[in-house]
């Protein structure tokens, strides 16, 4: 019994992306993938930031602690469907909820039909229903009855051990390596080196009247603001590039 793709999909989805620290309905400081300092670390604080890659990592780190928690207590074997749409559910509504829920003992009688209506029963919080729980409930209950192939099984640990991999096998191309940052450099070189008697003119300008004099010529203004708007562009390209190479590992 492990984890699987699907699972881990699921539970990306219903808990939400945020890459910076956030107090959630209740006060507790989170981020990423719903991470919390009560789960071990990195200690959550104001101001904390990470990437996405980072956040997966310490999804499937948290997970694994759910799952060292409540596997002793399901006695019968699963598949992995089945047992991701259990740590799905546990990951929700904590470990000790899960160990003495209806769930947990329907699954445990071999009553697997039955439990898409049990996870149905925690779909409220504060005494009322909840859509986003309902939806979650709904999904966890369908991943749970959803059979599955060995095609499907190959497809989803080659998934998850593309998704456990060391950082370095994940990391994209450095920026030097990059075609897109190269592209835009060697565009922004050629816009200086088309502007380069403009901005002489213009530095000499300012040496022999003054910056404003120099500022108020409409060729050399002109000239300053199409350098300075390349300027942001390409840095714009470069950071960007660069948040994709560490998000996604492209």
């Amino acid at each position: 019994m492990r984890l699987n793709a699907a699972g881990l999909k699921l539970i990306k989805s219903f808990e939400g992306w945020r890459g910076t620290a956030y107090r959630d309905p209740v006060g507790v400081w989170t981020i990423g993938y719903g991470h919390t300092s009560r789960a071990g670390p990195p200690e959550v604080y104001p101001g904390l930031k990470i990437s996405r890659m980072q956040g997966q990592e310490i999804l499937l780190r948290d997970l694994d602690q759910f799952a060292r928690e409540i596997r002793p207590h399901i006695r019968v074997r699963l598949n992995d469907n089945q047992y991701s749409a259990l740590l799905s559910f546990a990951y929700n509504v904590g470990a000790t909820n899960f160990k003495r829920s209806s769930v947990l003992r329907f699954v445990n009688a071999r009553r697997f039909s039955d439990v898409p209506a049990r996870l149905m029963l925690w779909n409220r919080a504060g005494g009322r229903v909840l859509r986003g729980l309902t939806r979650r409930r709904a999904a966890e209950g369908a991943l749970f009855v959803d059979a599955e192939s060995p095609e499907a099984q190959a497809q989803d640990q080659k998934a998850m051990r593309q998704a456990r991999g060391p950082v370095s096998q994940r990391r994209g191309k450095s920026g030097l390596r990059s075609s897109t940052n190269r592209a835009g450099i060697a565009l922004f070189l050629s816009v200086l080196a088309g502007l380069f008697e403009d901005v002489r003119s213009m530095l000499a300008a300012a040496m022999s009247s003054g910056i404003l004099t120099a500022l108020l010529s409409w060729k050399n203004s002109l000239s300053l603001l199409l350098l300075l708007v390349s300027g942001f562009a390409i840095w714009w390209i470069v950071r960007e590039r660069g948040l994709k190479a560490m998000d996604d590992g492209i």
